[in-house]
């Protein structure tokens, strides 16, 4: 399979994303990967690593870098020839199977559904991000990509997010629940109601809403929402993580018989931080599009790099677009016929 990797994405760019592209060809012998980027930028680094004649190994060259500053349409406007732009349009084309970016999250959203596309029934793609819970993980859907959303956009989201469960998890019928600020059907905004009676009516495994407080106590496979709310959430748990370990450190620094103590359970608090460990997963799929795109976080390290790159091998593999495509078909099947009673029913009461 051929992956693209946006060698210019991300804050450590393009040191640290052709360091993991490195690692990648090396524990990855199925995969080729086609470096994008400004030549002259990364030609240093390719030849640092030694994969600059690597027989698995293609550059493209890209003239211009969607800025983290930049508004999101800039890879389509300002910066035609972006490397994100240009990595687009290679999954477009067919030339490759998958595309990496750590790059303008926003830019990478804009740039696939408008040159990629979004797969049939799907009018907005979105991020699945995988979040440690009590016993394993859930996803996050949609974490960022969307802003402002209608309740249909959330019924595809939850459909996508239940084929990203069944291939990550096992599960047969992944619970899917609606995050929202009460357990009961009325609780909540104009747009989490509507979606929760759209949500009742499909064939999914509908646990009804659920809270910030409980999310992370197994209460679903898939928390669905907005990407404003999603992200937000996203963030502040990144943000109370770290603010925890923080306290910890804090908390085991005041005495001598604490640092002991701290030092005894050094392994513990290892394996505590590698539970939500942001690398291990190297980055979240953008899903909803006519192909495979894995989206990392700005701060990417070659290892999150790597990891970003064996979770598009997977996704390829595993064939997840065509498993969207069809629960979408079934959905729409049972909403048509849906429709149809309702229309029937509708015109025998004018009569």
């Amino acid at each position: 399979m051929k992956i693209a990797v946006d060698a210019m994405g991300g804050d450590y760019a393009p040191s640290v994303v052709i360091e993991g592209i490195t690692a990648a060809l090396y524990d990855f012998p199925d995969c080729e990967l086609v470096v994008v980027g400004h030549l002259g930028k990364i030609s240093y680094y390719m030849e640092k690593y030694g994969i600059e004649s690597h027989p698995r190994i293609k550059t493209v060259h890209a003239e211009e870098v969607v800025e983290m500053s930049d508004p999101s349409t800039a890879a389509l406007r300002g910066k035609k020839n972006s490397s994100i732009t240009v990595c687009a349009k290679l999954l477009r084309d067919g030339e490759v199977d998958a595309i990496v970016s750590a790059g303008h999250t926003g830019a990478a959203v804009a740039a696939t559904k408008v040159i990629v596309r979004t797969l049939p029934g799907i009018e907005r793609p979105a991020i699945a991000a995988l979040l440690p819970a009590q016993h394993g993980q859930f996803i996050l859907i949609d974490a960022g990509a969307n802003t402002d959303c209608e309740a249909k956009n959330l019924a595809q989201f939850a459909l996508m997010g239940e084929a990203y469960a069944k291939l990550i998890f096992g599960h047969e019928k992944p619970k899917i629940g609606l995050l929202s600020v009460g357990g009961e059907d009325v609780k909540g905004n104009e747009l989490t109601k509507e979606a929760f009676k759209i949500l009742s009516e499909m064939s999914i495994n509908f646990v009804g809403n659920v809270e910030g407080d409980t999310i992370f106590e197994n209460v679903a496979d898939v928390v669905v929402c907005d990407g404003f709310m999603g992200n937000i959430l996203l963030k502040g748990s990144e943000g109370l993580a770290k603010a925890i370990m923080h306290w910890m450190k804090d908390i085991f620094s005041k005495n001598p018989i604490r640092m002991t103590g701290a030092m005894l359970a050094r392994s513990a608090f290892k394996e505590l931080k590698e539970i939500g460990d942001a690398e291990e997963q190297g980055g979240a799929p953008l899903l909803g599009i006519k192909g495979i795109c894995v989206i990392g976080h700005g701060s990417s390290t070659p290892k999150a790099v790597r990891n970003a790159i064996r979770v598009a091998s997977d996704f390829v593999r595993f064939n997840i677009n065509e498993k969207i495509t069809q629960r979408i078909i079934e959905t729409n099947m049972m909403i048509h016929e849906k429709d149809r009673s309702e229309n029937s029913e509708s015109a025998q009461g004018n009569e």
